[in-house]
């Protein structure tokens, strides 16, 4: 992968009932779960469901949480410049 910017790219992983608590996001970020399954909660206060290879973006500033009864993984990729796929 070739960046022209900063980009983060990190590994979460949330065990039975873990939650990632409400918080906005610092740049554009695309998170892609690898494995399990969970939920997303975005500012429409809307829960939904996600599972192994979905993903969601969320746009800078945009409040989420995340959360999974079972355990997930999720890569997360996020740049200022990041686009949202079509």
């Amino acid at each position: 992968m070739k960046t022209e910017e900063a980009t983060n790219i990190g590994i979460i992983t949330l065990g039975p009932k873990g939650i990632l608590g409400n918080h906005p996001a610092p740049v554009p970020q695309l998170f892609h779960v690898v494995e399990g399954e969970g939920w997303v909660r975005d500012t429409d206060n809307r829960k939904l469901l996600i599972k192994k290879g979905e993903a969601v973006f969320w746009e800078q500033g945009e409040w989420h949480e995340t959360g999974s009864d079972t355990g997930l993984t999720a890569v997360i990729i996020q740049a200022a410049n990041l686009k949202k796929p079509d």
